[in-house]
């Protein structure tokens, strides 16, 4: 499928792409220059007749990536402006009718989601339960396929599997309706059914149960070509939804297999000398086809994010390098520094209609406008750069794992859903307490993410190279606490001892359980004060700010930070003051046999204070966390 001059290419891109990415940090991305010109294009239209269209989820969606790759809380804004601006204060959305029951008009549901988790706001939930209600009356195919739209019956389009189920499996995941992934993987199993042609692999844009469109073939019932597009939306689809299919379930298999059968097809069709791929896949030589950006920005996507996810071979990415580097050759335009534009996007495709009918012919799809700057190709290619932009950073933590303690911090609440859910400094979490950014950057590194909910022992963390204990429980945030004990700690320091990294993470006095835990970090020569130092009062960040002076060889980057109410560090022995201010040690390290310590007063890598929505931008704590990822990491013994 793929030859070794295409290896090499990919490492070599990758390897040049890494060396270089010191000066991302000085220039804009490609993601973030086509961000920032929609951010400027798309969906500011505030009036009472804006539409609720499902190009402004696949913009939004680049967006978050950005976000999440960057710690703007610009990009985090433009997303919140957007859907504010359809969603009422009591969660009713503008202009959407569920009755349409138009499968595109799902879509945004990502957005909603990502707006309640994050900001924890009821109106988003309420919205996105009405999408939720159309999908549970949308109608269906007898074998219980979603039609595209109610004005469309009998009709499965590959473009509808990414309109519904991703938000489908994120709703049903949130919300524990466990019962829903069967009807998900139905929904790619009827659609791969039908639309897939054993001869070449690739799927036809749609497939008719009734057979009664002048489109359908009145055998097969599908339409007569391949259209790039359609096929991209399916696999995003795909790797979109098993971010949420559970491990166990009996058909995550099936959708894997389906992924695999489809990157196939796709990548067989991938033009050798652009690396992109046309508008109708198999035609490449017929006249009028061309090279179409939105398709190939998908297909980028797709093979670069199952890739990272392991939902496909590392075969797949070469391809994925290949496609990237001629998106930006081909469709990628400098506006200027910091801002670019897409060109090469056809408008839309569909099939069938009253007004104007779609036959599905490649003279057909031929006829459709091809522009610059349209909202779901700029989506797409967001959303491919920032999977490129991810593959190219360093890696220098891959092979090895961090653990997050969730047993001395193990604190339930209310869930959306009614039942009682663990929070507070976990990696799936994405509120102001959830560490899902400072896990982001431990995986950009290579470093996979774990969580440890029993009682830490030699046996238990074999297999960890970096383990964080963060802010242990009191009475009032726990009715049974797990204390740190002797035994605790004995188990601990010995995993230490042997070259594990162990990040203590604490809090002050009142928040957080220290005389107890102090058993621990003693044995390092560290101990956490029962005090509260930097306490600010309401948005007086410059209380809370703390310089880091050049030369700091954990915070290399960083050069001012925010830590707020923080247990000061005694120190003796063989630990160091690795961060001082006015006198206080704020950071502390240590080495033990093989093994690293670090310990600060306050868990000030969670998203609160490093996904850029609170802190003023002198304050750089997402910089900060980064740093001392990488020095993490640094710390980890070689393995022999």
């Amino acid at each position: 499928m793929m030859n070794r001059d295409m290896i090499k290419s990919g490492i070599f891109i990758l390897l040049l792409a890494g060396s270089v990415n010191t000066a991302l940090a000085q220039q804009k991305s490609t993601a973030e220059k086509l961000t920032l010109m929609a951010r400027e294009t798309f969906f500011t239209d505030t009036s009472a007749s804006a539409k609720w269209s499902y190009d402004m989820g696949v913009l939004l969606e680049g967006a978050t990536a950005v976000w999440r790759n960057t710690g703007d809380g610009d990009y985090f804004r433009y997303i919140q402006r957007a859907m504010d601006n359809y969603v009422s204060s009591s969660g009713t959305i503008k202009n959407y009718r569920p009755d349409e029951y138009n499968i595109d008009h799902v879509k945004n549901g990502r957005s909603l989601l990502l707006l309640y988790k994050v900001t924890g706001q009821q109106k988003y939930l309420t919205a996105a339960n009405l999408l939720w209600e159309q999908l549970q009356k949308h109608p269906r195919t007898k074998e219980g396929g979603f039609w595209h739209k109610e004005i469309y019956p009998h009709q499965m389009w590959l473009d509808g599997l990414y309109m519904g189920e991703p938000f489908y499996a994120e709703y049903a995941a949130m919300m524990n309706k466990k019962e829903a992934f069967d009807d998900i993987a139905n929904q790619f199993i009827l659609m791969e059914k039908h639309a897939r042609d054993s001869k070449t692999g690739l799927l036809y844009h749609g497939w008719d149960e009734s057979r009664e469109q002048k489109w359908a073939d009145k055998k097969t019932g599908q339409s007569p070509n391949f259209w790039g597009r359609a096929m991209g939306w399916y696999i995003m689809a795909l790797v979109d939804v098993l971010d949420y299919f559970p491990e166990n379930h009996p058909q995550r298999k099936e959708l894997l297999a389906i992924l695999g059968r489809t990157a196939k097809a796709a990548a067989k069709y991938q033009d050798v000398k652009s690396g992109v791929w046309y508008d109708i896949l198999d035609m490449p030589a017929r006249k009028g086809n061309y090279l179409e950006s939105s398709a190939s920005a998908m297909f980028v996507y797709g093979f670069a994010k199952g890739v990272r996810k392991g939902y496909l071979p590392k075969s797949y990415f070469p391809a994925a390098v290949k496609g990237y580097a001629g998106l930006k050759k081909e469709f990628v335009v400098d506006r200027s520094s910091d801002r670019a534009d897409l060109k090469g996007t056809v408008t839309v495709s569909g099939l069938g209609g009253k007004t104007v009918y779609r036959d599905g012919s490649f003279d057909y799809y031929m006829s459709e406008k091809v522009i610059t700057n349209d909202p779901k190709g700029v989506g797409a290619a967001i959303l491919a750069a920032s999977e490129m932009e991810m593959a190219a950073m360093p890696k220098p933590g891959l092979g090895k794992t961090v653990t997050v303690d969730n047993f001395f911090n193990n604190e339930f609440k209310d869930g959306p859903a009614g039942e009682k859910i663990p929070f507070h400094y976990l990696w799936e979490e994405d509120d102001n307490n959830g560490f899902s950014l400072l896990g982001h950057v431990f995986n950009n590194a290579g470093v996979k993410t774990k969580t440890l909910a029993a009682a830490p022992e030699q046996s238990n963390l074999k297999g960890t190279d970096i383990y964080i204990i963060v802010d242990p429980d009191t009475e009032k945030e726990s009715p049974k606490p797990n204390y740190m004990t002797a035994a605790h700690a004995k188990q601990i320091s010995e995993w230490v001892e042997k070259g594990g990294v162990l990040v203590l993470l604490l809090n002050d006095t009142g928040n957080c359980e220290i005389s107890k835990f102090n058993v621990l970090p003693e044995i390092f020569g560290i101990r956490f004060n029962e005090d509260s130092r930097n306490k600010v009062q309401g948005l007086n960040f410059a209380q809370g700010a703390i310089a880091i002076p050049s030369g700091n060889t954990i915070f290399k980057t960083a050069k001012k930070v925010y830590i707020k109410e923080i247990s000061t560090i005694t120190i003796k022995d063989k630990a160091v003051a690795a961060l001082k201010d006015k006198g206080d040690v704020i950071v502390a390290t240590a080495k033990y046999g093989k093994g690293t310590i670090f310990a600060v007063g306050d868990p000030w890598f969670y998203n609160e204070y490093i996904d850029g929505r609170k802190l003023p931008a002198e304050l750089e704590n997402f910089k900060a966390t980064n740093d001392l990822v990488n020095w993490l990491i640094s710390q980890v013994p070689a393995k022999k």
